[in-house]
């Protein structure tokens, strides 16, 4: 793996890892400035399009904010890069926790790709799209 895919990587581990403290300021050094012909974009499962630097941390704030806990154990993660720009699609095999006093956990899976653009600050998240992936009984089945 070259440095730059390393560096790419380590730094999607960071993304997750905001979401994991629930920093937002963490969060926010991770996500490019909006640029004339090239803005921020975020899909969340179940969520429409996100379009702005502004707009997508708010999502985040909001998503922190109502998350008592939450952890990602990433699988599947491959990472590409193409001059300035790097590509890492994974899985995100999540747990969270609900808000109540009996701490009911849920599980659930999401493909995500996450495209970083090279700043003169360096690497930035550019765009985050998450898809959930629906498992249900016939899976089980089907495995068996």
């Amino acid at each position: 793996m070259s440095t730059t895919s390393a560096d790419v990587e380590k730094l999607n581990e960071e993304f997750y890892s905001s979401i994991e403290s629930g920093d937002l300021d963490k969060m926010t050094e991770l996500w490019a400035e909006d640029q004339p012909g090239r803005v921020a974009m975020c899909v969340h499962p179940g969520w429409p399009m996100l379009t702005g630097r502004g707009e997508v941390l708010r999502s985040w704030a909001l998503i922190m904010a109502n998350t008592p806990y939450i952890q990602f154990v990433l699988t599947d993660v491959r990472t590409t890069v193409l001059g300035d720009v790097a590509v890492v699609t994974c899985a995100e095999n999540i747990l969270t926790a609900a808000d109540s006093e009996d701490a009911t956990f849920a599980a659930g899976r999401v493909v995500a790709t996450n495209t970083f653009v090279r700043t003169s600050a360096g690497w930035k998240l550019w765009f985050h799209h998450g898809s959930p992936v629906l498992q249900g009984d016939d899976d089980e089945e089907s495995e068996e």
